[in-house]
């Protein structure tokens, strides 16, 4: 506990500070990884069909809430509710087993970082409540909540479920503290708050490091600590590398280690091709070609050397294998919206760049007619924000009402020559049919 003490000590001063006056530095827009694809989604308005005044129409179900939505909220607000009523044993004890056994919704999110986000979630969103809405009360809890994980901490030393979520929470503040700007544009005190976390959740793990070939969860975890410290690109690499290999089935690591592979954080154009690449090889038997691009996704939607560099037709071999996988709403939606807009809408006028974007956007035809069956309008809106899930959304009524309008407009204009020719376009469980005309 010393270095927590040592904590306390750092971060005091600037809580103190913090509450005369508004801070300087605009708070985070991005936040981890891990936190961002855990944060709940603001609830898409009930459109079950949509019709357009053209010769045919277009019919398309908008469940509210998805089938995806329910489960996640279920497994966040199951541990949320545990955590609450003090009961930390079960809380870890079911988080153990969904860990053990790789559980994970239609979605492929695991059940395990779903519950372990609900454990933590009271004390970051207090915080984050507290740092993006400028003055905080006198007493606003910066320092309460993580001081009371820390005493739940004390009651289960050796429980490395427990370490991962108290040390999450950490690096979650950090970020918090933090902001996703420049080093060069952050504040001393906000960049003093963000390693002074980190380095606690360093601590917390180091005991337990040697139980992260037996536990996805706190392999995660140790990926989480890679965007504090000056770790080499081998470094990020292998540890991405042994949590894909927990579970090969998980894409949110593959997507995450492309993301630190790039030139702007650990590696280089080349270590991105090469670890994409040795990634497709391991994971081939269960997932052929998915690997190459899951790692790629990211990457090359938010910089244009590594979507010039890309391989295009095992990308696109790749595409076909997760929805044939994954045959599910969820990932048709995803992988349609990011062809159609989150590619398709970021022409930089290089044309090699623009190349192999257009061949990419060109995927969402096909992603659509074989396997839509319903449409999610708030995936289709944050692919039009680049997957920016921690994008402020100050009317959640319009920001899904964009992303229907997003959908239908491309849906639409695919379906376009059935249309005038007088068809109605109803999309089943099936997928689509044409009916009339």
């Amino acid at each position: 506990m010393a270095l927590f003490d040592k904590l306390i000590s750092r971060l005091q001063p600037l809580h103190d500070t913090f509450k005369a006056r508004i801070l300087v530095e605009e708070p985070a827009e991005v936040e981890p990884l891990q936190t961002q694809i855990m944060r709940r989604r603001p609830v898409a308005p009930q459109a079950p069909a949509v019709a357009y005044p053209t010769e045919g129409t277009l019919q398309i179900t908008c469940p509210d809430p998805t089938a995806e939505d329910e489960l996640r909220d279920q497994h966040h607000n199951a541990a949320q509710k545990l955590v609450r009523q003090e009961k930390w044993a079960e809380v870890s004890q079911a988080i153990h087993q969904a860990d053990q056994s790789h559980a994970m919704t239609p979605g492929a999110m695991p059940i395990a970082e779903l519950m372990a986000y609900g454990a933590r979630a009271d004390v970051v969103l207090a915080v984050e409540h507290a740092l993006l809405h400028g003055q905080p009360e006198n007493d606003a809890p910066l320092l309460n909540g993580i001081e009371a994980l820390e005493v739940v901490l004390l009651e289960f030393p050796k429980d490395p479920i427990i370490a991962a979520i108290v040390a999450q929470a950490h690096m979650d503040l950090g970020w918090a503290w933090r902001g996703t700007g420049w080093d060069t544009e952050i504040a001393d005190r906000n960049r003093a708050a963000f390693e002074a976390h980190f380095e606690r959740a360093a601590e917390i793990l180091t005991p337990h490091q040697e139980n992260q070939t037996r536990s996805a969860l706190l392999a995660a975890t140790l990926c989480s600590l890679l965007s504090g410290t000056g770790a080499s690109t081998r470094q990020v690499a292998d540890r991405y590398q042994a949590l894909i290999d927990l579970n090969p089935e998980n894409p949110r690591p593959m997507r995450a280690m492309g993301t630190h592979l790039l030139p702007r954080w650990r590696g280089s154009y080349a270590d991105l091709e090469l670890e994409a690449r040795r990634t497709a090889s391991r994971t081939q038997a269960k997932l052929g070609a998915a690997g190459y691009t899951w790692v790629m996704l990211d990457a090359i939607a938010c910089d244009e050397t590594a979507c010039a560099n890309l391989d295009v037709p095992f990308f696109v071999e790749g595409l076909h294998d997760i929805l044939n996988n994954r045959p599910n709403a969820y990932t048709a939606n995803l992988l349609a919206a990011y062809c159609a807009n989150a590619i398709g809408h970021s022409f930089s006028g290089d044309d090699t760049v623009d190349q192999v974007r257009t061949q990419i956007a060109e995927c969402t035809e096909w992603i659509v007619r074989e396997h839509l069956t319903e449409l999610h309008p708030m995936i289709w809106a944050h692919a039009a924000r680049g997957f920016d899930n921690n994008a402020r959304v100050h009317s959640p009524l319009r920001f899904a009402a964009s992303g229907r309008e997003d959908a239908m407009r491309v849906i639409k204009d695919l379906f376009k020559r059935e249309i005038s020719a007088g068809q109605n376009i109803v999309f089943t469980d099936e997928g689509p049919i044409a009916e009339g005309g």
